[in-house]
Formats: C-alpha cells, sequence, structure tokens
C-alpha cells in the first residue's frame, strides 16, 4: 500500500509586508479569533433534569406522589429510588460523550506562516486577522479565506469543500478560467498540494465559505432518528391509554361505592404495571450491544438511536470522493498510439505488481509501455520513495501517480536521473498546458514532454506504431483521447524528441518540435475494490443508492458504473438542475429526486436540499462523505456516516456514526447490527408490554368480581424492574439471527407496534392475565388469605415472564428449533430470575417490603404448569405466521 506524506520544501523569502503586531491586537479584538462556533455543553443539571422528560417518568412521578399520600411510603421511595437511579446513569453517559466530543476538537491546534513587523513567523491560526499577509507552501492547510498576491506553479485540494477530485490551479488569474476570482481565491480547510503563494486574509471564522458551512451545522436538525420518533408515539399512546384506564378503575369503584383509599391505592398499582419502567433500560443495552458490535465491524457510533436509524435506512446518498473511491489519482490505463491497450491494476501494491501484457508480442508491448512511462517519469517534479517500509510520495498528485505506475513497470526515478543527467526543466503552467525536461545523453540531449493530449499531438510529426517510429496520425489520436474521457478518465500525453548537443547552453519552449508521440495515458480515483460487492449487498437488502459529488457528470458516470450503482442516462442530473428545481418549488425538486440516482456537480447547499427531499419523499436516508462540503447533508440526515481516515473533523463531528476504514461495505454491515438492534428492541416491547397489559388486565378483571387489589405496587415495580428487568437486557443483547439483510427494510410509517405485535400482545395479555386472575380468584375463594394469594400470584407472572422470555427469541422460528445455547445470556437471564425471585422470600427486610414468603415444591410446580401454556398459544401463531409467508412467497 503506497503512504503518501507530503515534503515540505525550503521556502523562499518573501518580499517585506503584512501588518503590525498592534494593527494585528486591534483587529482580532475587533472581529474576534479565526475560530468556528463551537456549541455550548450543556451542564450536568441539565443533563440530569432532561432524563425526566418522559411521559412514562410522568406516570411514574405520579404513582410516587399517590404512594406517599396514602402513607405507602415504601412504595414511593422504592419508585423515586428507581427514577434517580436510571437518570443518574442516563446524566453519566450523554454528558461524558459531550465531554469527550469536546475534548477531541481541542487536540488539533492549527498554525499559520506570517508576516508580523515585517518578519516571517508561525501564529496560532486562530489569532489571523483580515489583512494578514499568510506564506504557503506544498503540504499546508490553508487557515482562512486568502486573495493571493503572488504563487508559484500553485495548486489546491479542494475536495473536502467542493468535492471536486482533482487539484485546482490557483494563481492571481488563470487564462481560459470561468471564474477568474475563484482562481485567485484560497478558501479556508482547503490544502496546497504543490507550489507555494502568498495571500492577503479577506475573512476569517464565521466569515470563510467554511464558516457559512459551519454555521448551517450549528442549526438544529430537522430530521428525527426513527426509533426515537417511534418510541415518542408509543409513550404519548401509552400515557393516554393509562390515564384513561386509571379513570374508569376509579369511575367504576366509585358507582360500586368502594372506599376511596382503595381506589387510589388501585390507581397506583395500574399505573405501574401498564408502564413498562425497564424498556428504556432495555433499549439503551440494545443499542449499546449493537455499538460494541459495531465497533468490531469498524463502525464507531457517535449517537445511540443512530445503530437503529441505520438499520432503517431506505436510501444511502453516498458522496464520491474518498468514499465510494480512494482519493488518489492512479494511471489505471496506457494507450499506445497504434490502439493497443495496457491495463493497470488500481490497487495494486508497488513492490508487487508488473504490467502484464498478452499476445504474441507481448515483450514488446511492455517495452513500449516502459517507454512512454520513462517520459512520465523524468518530465516529473514528484518524489516517491521507500522510507521504513513505505512508501513515501511528495508533489503534485498527478506527477505522483505516475511515478506510481513507473514502479508497477519496473522502473525507478532515480535509476533514470542517473541514466539521463538533467540538463534543464520546464514547470509546468496553466497557460502551457505541458511539463518538460532535458536531460544529458551521449552526444545529444534528450527531451521528454507529458500534457494535454491536443497540445502534445501538435508538437508531434511522428508516433510509436508497434516498436516503429511512423507518421503522425491526429485525427486517430484525437479520437483516442475523447473516447477515453468519455470513460471519466484523465487524459495526459506523452512524446519525446532528440536535438543537438550543442544547444545544451539555450534550451527552451521552441526545441519542443518534430516529436514522437509515445501516447497516452488515463487517470482516475479508482473505486474502492469492496464497493461493487457493498453494493451488491444494499440492492439484496432493499436499500437504494445514490451519487452526490461535485465532480463532472462524465466523470462520476464512469465512477457509478465501476462502483455497481444501476442507472440510465435519464438519472443523471447536475447542480444546475437542482437549482432550476428547487426554484421551482418543493414538488418539481421531489419529482427528480425521486427517479435520479446521480447527482453531479452539487454544491454544499445543495446536497442538504436533496437530503430534505428524499425526506420529504418518505425515506429514511443516511448520507456518507468525508469533506467540510458534506456537513450540512450527514447533519440533516436521519443518520450521517463520515469516513475515518481521510475524512474532517467537521464531517466527524456532524455525523452520527464513523467509519475507521473507509470501507463502504462496514455501512452495510452496520445496517445488519442496526436491524439486528432493531428486532431485539422489538422483542423487549413485547416482552414488557405484553407484561404490563397482562397486569392490567388482572386488575380490571379483579374490580367487578369486588377482589382485592392482586398485586401491590411495589410487587409490580419488582416484577417489572428486576425479575422482568434482567430477562429484557438478555433480549435486548441477544445475537443476530443470520438474516437481517434477507429481506427490503421496513416502512418508514411502520409503528412500535405492528399489527404482528399487536396480535401476540392480545394472545399473550389474555393468557397471562387470564390465568393469573383464574389462579388468584380461586384462592381467595378457597380460603387463601390476601397476602398469600398475592404471593402466588406474584410467582406465576414471575413464571409466564420465563416462557415470555423464550418464545420472544426469535420472532419467527419454533421456540424448539432456536439453539439457545448460542444465546447462553437469555438462559442464564431466565435462571437468574427464577432464582432471584426465590431468594427474595427467604431475605427478611426484602420479603418484608415486596409481601413475599417461601412457597411449597407443589405451588411452584403447579405456577409453572400454568405459565408452559403460553408456549402452546406461541407456536400455533408463529405456525400459522410461517405457513402464510411461504403462501405468499410462492405465489
Amino acid at each position: 500500500m503506497m503512504n503518501l506524506t507530503a515534503q515540505t520544501p525550503a521556502p523562499t523569502t518573501p518580499a517585506v509586508i503584512g501588518l503590525t503586531s498592534i494593527e494585528a491586537e486591534e483587529r482580532l479584538a475587533e472581529l474576534g479569533p479565526n475560530t468556528l462556533p463551537e456549541p455550548e455543553p450543556p451542564s450536568p443539571l441539565r443533563v440530569f433534569l432532561l432524563q425526566f422528560r418522559n411521559p412514562i417518568i410522568y406516570i411514574l412521578l405520579l404513582a410516587s406522589a399517590l404512594s406517599f399520600a396514602t402513607g405507602r411510603i415504601e412504595d414511593g421511595l422504592f419508585i423515586l429510588a428507581v427514577l434517580l437511579i436510571n437518570a443518574s446513569i442516563g446524566t453519566y453517559q450523554e454528558y461524558s460523550a459531550d465531554r469527550a466530543a469536546a475534548a477531541l476538537r481541542k487536540l488539533e491546534q492549527p498554525s499559520a506562516r506570517v508576516i508580523r513587523d515585517g518578519v516571517a513567523c508561525r501564529i496560532e491560526a486562530k489569532r489571523l486577522v483580515v489583512g494578514d499577509l499568510v506564506l504557503l507552501e506544498s503540504g499546508d492547510r490553508i487557515p482562512a479565506d486568502l486573495m493571493l498576491v503572488d504563487a508559484s506553479d500553485l495548486r489546491c485540494d479542494e475536495s473536502l469543500l467542493t468535492g471536486e477530485s482533482m487539484p485546482v490551479p490557483k494563481g492571481r488569474t488563470v487564462e481560459g478560467s470561468s471564474n477568474e476570482t475563484a482562481s485567485s481565491m484560497l478558501l479556508a480547510g482547503s490544502l496546497v498540494t504543490r507550489g507555494r503563494a502568498k495571500g492577503v486574509v479577506t475573512a476569517t471564522g464565521t466569515a470563510t465559505m467554511l464558516g457559512g458551512i459551519a454555521a448551517e451545522l450549528g442549526r438544529a436538525s430537522s430530521s428525527q432518528p426513527p426509533l426515537v420518533a417511534r418510541l415518542a408515539k408509543f409513550t404519548n399512546a401509552l400515557a393516554v391509554f393509562v390515564g384513561l384506564a386509571a379513570l374508569l378503575l376509579v369511575v367504576a369503584g366509585f358507582m360500586r361505592g368502594q372506599p376511596l383509599h382503595d381506589l387510589v391505592m388501585m390507581s397506583v398499582g395500574l399505573a405501574v404495571s401498564a408502564v413498562p419502567e425497564g424498556l428504556p433500560i432495555a433499549i439503551s443495552v440494545a443499542l449499546a450491544v449493537s455499538m460494541r458490535r459495531m465497533a468490531a465491524r469498524n463502525v464507531i457510533v457517535r449517537s445511540m438511536p443512530a445503530v437503529e436509524a441505520l438499520g432503517s435506512t431506505t436510501i444511502i446518498a453516498t458522496d464520491k470522493t474518498g468514499t465510494l473511491t480512494s482519493n488518489v489519482q492512479t494511471v489505471t490505463e496506457i494507450r499506445l498510439p497504434d490502439g493497443t491497450d495496457i491495463a493497470l491494476d488500481a490497487h495494486a501494491d508497488l513492490d508487487k505488481c508488473e504490467i502484464r501484457a498478452s499476445g504474441l508480442d507481448s515483450d514488446l508491448v511492455r517495452e513500449r509501455a516502459r517507454r512512454l512511462l520513462r517520459a512520465a517519469l523524468l518530465a516529473n517534479e514528484g518524489t516517491l520513495a521507500r522510507r521504513d517500509d513505505l512508501w513515501v510520495a511528495a508533489g503534485d498528485t498527478v506527477d505522483v501517480a505516475l511515478l506510481a505506475a513507473g514502479r508497477k513497470a519496473g522502473l525507478g526515478q532515480e535509476e533514470l536521473n542517473d541514466r539521463y543527467p538533467l540538463a534543464a526543466r520546464i514547470a509546468y503552467e496553466p497557460e502551457h498546458k505541458y511539463a518538460a525536461s532535458f536531460h544529458h545523453g551521449d552526444d545529444r540531449i534528450h527531451v521528454f514532454v507529458k500534457g494535454a493530449s491536443e497540445v502534445l499531438i501538435e508538437m508531434s510529426d511522428r508516433m510509436d506504431s508497434a516498436g516503429n517510429v511512423v507518421e503522425i496520425d491526429r485525427t486517430s489520436l484525437l479520437a483516442q483521447k475523447e473516447e477515453m474521457a468519455a470513460r471519466g478518465l484523465r487524459v495526459l500525453a506523452f512524446a519525446e524528441g532528440e536535438i543537438g548537443a550543442s544547444l545544451a547552453g539555450s534550451l527552451g519552449h521552441g526545441h519542443l518540435v518534430d516529436l514522437v508521440f509515445l501516447g497516452l495515458a488515463g487517470l482516475q480515483d479508482p473505486v474502492r475494490p469492496e464497493v461493487p460487492n457493498a453494493m451488491k449487498d444494499c440492492h439484496a437488502a432493499g436499500v437504494e443508492v445514490v451519487m452526490v459529488t461535485g465532480d463532472d457528470p462524465r466523470t462520476a458516470a464512469a465512477i457509478a458504473r465501476d462502483a455497481g450503482l444501476g442507472f440510465h442516462a435519464g438519472q443523471v442530473v447536475s447542480g444546475h438542475d437542482i437549482d432550476e428545481a428547487a426554484r421551482a418549488g418543493d414538488q418539481r425538486l421531489d419529482e427528480i429526486t425521486r427517479e435520479a440516482r446521480i447527482y453531479a456537480r452539487v454544491q454544499p447547499t445543495q446536497k442538504s436540499a436533496i437530503v430534505a427531499s428524499l425526506i420529504r419523499n418518505g425515506h429514511i436516508v443516511a448520507v456518507t462523505g468525508d469533506g467540510v462540503n458534506d456537513g450540512p447533508a450527514l447533519k440533516k440526515a436521519h443518520v450521517g456516516v463520515a469516513m475515518g481516515l481521510r475524512g474532517t473533523e467537521v464531517a466527524k463531528e456532524s455525523a452520527d456514526l464513523v467509519v475507521t476504514n473507509d470501507n463502504f461495505a462496514s455501512i452495510v454491515a452496520g445496517i445488519a447490527e442496526g436491524r439486528a438492534a432493531y428486532r431485539n428492541i422489538r422483542k423487549v416491547v413485547l416482552m414488557s408490554v405484553a407484561t404490563g397489559a397482562a397486569e392490567v388486565l388482572l386488575f380490571m378483571l379483579a374490580l367487578p368480581f369486588g377482589l382485592p387489589m392482586p398485586l401491590l405496587p411495589v410487587q409490580l415495580l419488582w416484577l417489572n424492574l428486576v425479575t422482568n428487568g434482567i430477562q429484557d437486557v438478555a433480549l435486548a443483547g441477544g445475537r443476530p439471527e443470520g438474516d437481517e439483510l434477507a429481506g427490503p427494510p421496513r416502512s418508514p410509517l411502520e409503528p412500535v407496534l405492528d399489527g404482528t405485535m399487536i396480535q401476540r400482545v392480545v394472545q399473550s395479555t389474555v393468557v397471562i392475565g387470564g390465568a393469573a386472575f383464574l389462579a388468584f380468584q380461586w384462592m381467595i375463594a378457597h380460603g387463601y388469605g390476601v397476602p398469600e394469594a398475592r404471593n402466588i400470584t406474584l410467582l406465576i407472572f414471575v413464571m409466564f415472564e420465563n416462557v415470555q422470555t423464550l418464545a420472544c427469541s426469535s420472532e419467527r422460528r419454533s421456540i424448539f428449533s432456536v439453539d439457545i445455547l448460542r444465546n447462553r445470556f437469555l438462559l442464564l437471564s431466565v435462571l437468574a430470575a427464577q432464582t432471584i425471585h426465590i431468594s427474595a422470600m427467604y431475605v427478611p427486610w426484602l420479603s418484608g417490603t415486596l409481601g413475599l414468603s417461601p412457597i411449597m415444591p407443589l405451588e411452584w410446580g403447579l405456577s409453572m404448569l400454568i405459565a408452559s401454556s403460553l408456549v402452546l398459544v406461541t407456536e400455533v401463531d408463529k405456525f400459522v405466521s410461517r405457513r402464510r409467508r411461504d403462501r405468499s412467497s410462492h405465489a
């Protein structure tokens, strides 16, 4: 693997101008530091108080208050203790994450080289002010928006701002530029890849283009993670249900003449039973376990709900440069003048690769390719050398790509320079569109030229054909160049010649005539090798993929084809098309985004508009990217995915997930983990809601029969938080079942409790609540005391929870076909719940608080027999569901 590490040449001493220290300090005081705004992190107290902003919490607080009001002090304290523990855990997790993010932001302290008081010095970039004269050289990150004063062979990589994959030539004026102002402006955050320059600061901090993007990121995201939205609807509906049920209970009891104290206690019990207190903890566990699994697959989660959001994704809007591609220019093709094509492996190890040519004249073809690459290496100002087992490069990205291609052909730059000593060099200039070098050789001067095809074709009068020098065919060569460019390649041409040694003292542009044209090289930022298979996995999982890039449409289409992104010509749109549609209104833009698959020449604000439109079209949107220009779209999406290796800090801070290996395939693995997390959450919801609803049914049945309250509020909390909570956590951390990517994503409109879940909740509620009521009624009728009847009824509920846990281990498969040992924690949780509950019967202070007492083995056995009835019901339901799906798939 080639590691590109910039080497900084010694700078030249600029003219002595710039601000004085006094002027700089005055402007700094007036305009403020050259920094981007950072949100003020909330205080620990605010984070703590926000943990109570939840309808479930409101219900429990009301239950606690009613317990205190009616003298049940131990119940009220128990509820408050639960709430405080949950809030403390949530505060610790959230506040620690905020502090860690803030600490990461402070690790980077960039600096700048400026003229102050007539002397070149290095200062913190945050102290730059408008009017400062900044000195730049190859490898520097531009610290503010600058207007060029002077430049020498300057090129800047603006891909992280604009998405443009090729370095952009810069100068005070660039001939032929469609925007001379843009060519003389340097943007904060971009990188100098070649040359050196001086520039005057025109904007700092929030006034820069980078600052404008940061301001956009500072606005609250209009999208909400799907899980958060679903749970909000679920808890609100639950709060309404509990309120109505409690009101109905009080009205019915009052009409029957029951004492107000009993009715209040019954309402408290109903509220506690209906609220799945352990659900927030279990959901956090499900997401935390998936976060750990995703980290093992190179996906770091910065926002916990993003785990499930990625699993809900219906469309991925991916950046091209650095996400689908390597963001490294590479020679992938050599075209010799007679049409002979040679492909180079884009991702080959430079120590192992060689040019392979097939056919009768393969040796001759290899030699002709080396002749072309010899010209590419000698007319080259970059360097590529071995340093400590790594390939270290410096210079323009195109020069480095040519040097790498030479290595693949077995050519070394140092050996060639020794063989052909340099006599003179013509550096590349945009107005000339070529670079050339002159080298001593025997009694002749060898000339090597690289540059634009049209220019070198005109310089040449002959060309290489099958190893022979023949008259040039300019029409054929131009057609070859156009064909390569149409495939999204950047095309360079190469030529060589000889002149007499007597002219060595006056070498220049005038000697670049009557050359031999050697051929063309196609360069591109190649698709990562793992991307095509990842695209196939996305398609199999029903997840659409669209490309959003700042590159040319032709280049974008070529990369999309190589990546395996299916599209037709009508699905390629440009930033201009997006602007026109946006002016016509959201409806027109939404029509475009329903069909488009490639968005080219797109600006940062247009990316945000595209994401917003996709959301309006009903998609759960994931956005991937690595640049500053991707930040607003990452923030607006349901889930933003930043690339970790090449990604900017702005992209990472804007994202919910960071892919540490920049591997698009890791996103697909993340989707599988997200879907597994949601499946586990569904299992926990089914378990918690069914148990809570069964408790409500028990209460509602006890009232018309004039029975005492079947379970005390503190017993219900023990049931919901301890015995049920242990098993909820085991379900939440269950292993993926393996078929998460076998079908399409669920509908964005699907609620937490869909039709299937509601059916199973009703079934479990009727079985559990009905059986528990019949047992309680029978015991009261046959002389059991109320405490004894409650004690056994509570055990029956624990048994039902055990059976329900095993039944919920898979939504589709039979309990008898699931490999329980694959999730040993689940089996251990069932045993632990039983052990803890039975042990509590023998602990004096705990048994007294909970109203428990030891039971006989026969009572334990009968309780288990009653609970096993749930197995029959769930197995029949799963069997019917499987048969229905099978008939549907064969229809």
